[in-house]
């Protein structure tokens, strides 16, 4: 019988005060599905999801209050500079975050993240001019650098039979996030109108008609931040005169696997270790998200934009409220479809041909939402949320896809440094994203008697022509899938 190397001729030794040593010991003692652990990471990514585009909703009379758009049709220009200022920030100040999370750890970041959308998400409700609401987003997204550190987190507090859980928690909360976000904005925003009887117009949210929405969410991000003290450390933080031992086990632990892995590593010989940007099956995927998540983030902006617009520019006359419900909706069909559906799907199609079909199924879906103005009533609001339901669907099972194939593409070891590139690279796309769909809305909006795709048929034509991009590049041989 073969005598088995793999056990490792050294314990590891675990050290009395590191941090990251408690949270090993703490694994190798734990049993069942840590659900703590699993909320924990859940509530913080929810957190700071929120604020991202709750202001979507409100937006276009939060610029039309400003008085700085001398037309109504170039409010959408100012709206999508204010959309692209969370963005911009947080892609100018991502990979400076992850370096301080892998020197400082990852419970500073956490907690300064969360700290962020208590200040200057609640400044921005109470923004009085356009510069101020702009200055205040930009500093919510540079502050807020969490996203790429909470993912390095999860895989770390959890033993490795749940990694995946946990990863999978993080992009349903943000997917989760996106979608109540905008509905609290839209059911809170102008409350003074909406609640008369609760809010008048002498109070303070009747002076600040924006504050309540943003309140409501700092309030829980202080709830988090109070909560965030108590998680754990996972950073390792061993004294240099100890590290000599470790390393005596890492290398005797590593030259024992190299004993046991020998004979596959000859068949295997053509799988060298290239750096992440030579991946290319890892940054191909990148640049397919990248496409994306331009799109998503341009046509989360187009959509509160159109919605609330007057009906002789190609808008449907809604208000906050209406488009908050109609958000409401959408998200709680995305929470059962992300927990139930797309699994399945994604085991019997593959996350590829997921994304292929989403992407396909959302071209004549987006143009048909300027036929949307010619209904009203209730074959209106039963189109619309149809439409919104479905189009969110296609796109998370797009992202989600593609997520699948980033961290199939590399090993684990690699995942952290190719989380960090993919969060730069989409969050220069999404912060170009607003900006250009708010530009294109109002450029639209000025060509109501042009014969060739008039006003709003302009604006879901060039979504749709991004999004005809991002499915062409699905494909090889410019997306390259990892071997597995």
């Amino acid at each position: 019988m073969a005598e088995d190397y793999s056990v490792p001729l050294l314990k590891k030794k675990y050290y009395k005060d590191c941090p990251g040593c408690k949270v090993d010991q703490m694994k190798e003692s734990q049993q069942g599905v840590p659900f703590r652990e699993l909320f924990s990471v859940w509530i913080v990514v929810l957190c700071t999801s929120l604020p991202i585009s709750s202001l979507f909703p409100f937006l276009y009379f939060m610029i039309r209050d400003f008085h700085i758009a001398k037309r109504e049709e170039d409010i959408g220009s100012y709206a999508g500079y204010v959309g692209s200022a969370f963005m911009l920030g947080r892609a100018l100040t991502s990979v400076l975050w992850g370096i301080f999370a892998d020197r400082y750890g990852r419970k500073p970041v956490i907690i300064m993240g969360t700290i962020s959308v208590v200040i200057f998400n609640a400044l921005f409700g109470l923004s009085v001019n356009f510069v101020m609401a702009v200055i205040t987003r930009f500093l919510l997204g540079s502050m807020n650098g969490l996203l790429g550190p909470i993912k390095a987190y999860a895989v770390e507090i959890f033993r490795t039979e749940y990694q995946a859980l946990a990863l999978s928690s993080v992009s349903t909360a943000w997917g989760i996030g996106l979608i109540i976000g905008p509905a609290l904005g839209g059911y809170l925003a102008q409350p003074a109108e909406k609640y008369p009887n609760i809010f008048s117009k002498g109070s303070l949210f009747g002076r600040f008609p924006y504050f309540l929405p943003c309140l409501i969410i700092s309030l829980f991000a202080l709830a988090v931040t109070i909560a965030t003290f108590w998680l754990p450390e996972t950073l390792h933080r061993h004294e240099e005169k100890d590290r000599s031992s470790d390393d005596s086990y890492d290398a005797l632990e590593a030259a024992t696997h190299d004993f046991n892995t020998k004979e596959i590593t000859e068949k295997e010989e053509g799988k060298e270790s290239t750096s992440l940007l030579r991946n290319w099956p890892l940054m191909s995927s990148i640049i397919v998200y990248c496409v994306f998540s331009l799109h998503d983030m341009a046509y989360s902006e187009i959509f509160s934009l159109w919605a609330v617009s007057p009906r002789r520019l190609g808008g449907l006359s809604y208000s906050t409220q209406d488009v908050g419900q109609v958000l409401a909706i959408t998200g709680f069909s995305l929470l059962v479809f992300q927990f139930s559906t797309y699994p399945f799907v994604e085991r019997m199609l593959g996350p590829v041909l997921v994304a292929r079909i989403a992407s396909l199924l959302s071209i004549p879906l987006l143009q048909s939402y300027s036929c949307m103005v010619l209904l009203s009533g209730f074959a209106l609001g039963l189109a619309i949320n149809c439409a919104s339901i479905l189009k969110s669907l296609f796109s998370v099972s797009i992202i989600t896809g593609l997520f699948i194939l980033q961290n199939n593409a590399v090993e684990q070891h690699q995942r952290g440094a190719a989380n960090g590139i993919a969060m730069t690279a989409m969050s220069l796309f999404k912060a170009i994203g607003p900006a250009g769909g708010g530009a294109l809305f109002s450029w639209a909006e000025k060509r109501q008697d042009v014969s060739f795709l008039p006003g709003i048929q302009m604006v879901f034509f060039m979504l749709n022509v991004v999004q005809a991009t991002g499915m062409l590049m699905t494909f090889e041989p410019f997306l390259a899938q990892p071997r597995r």
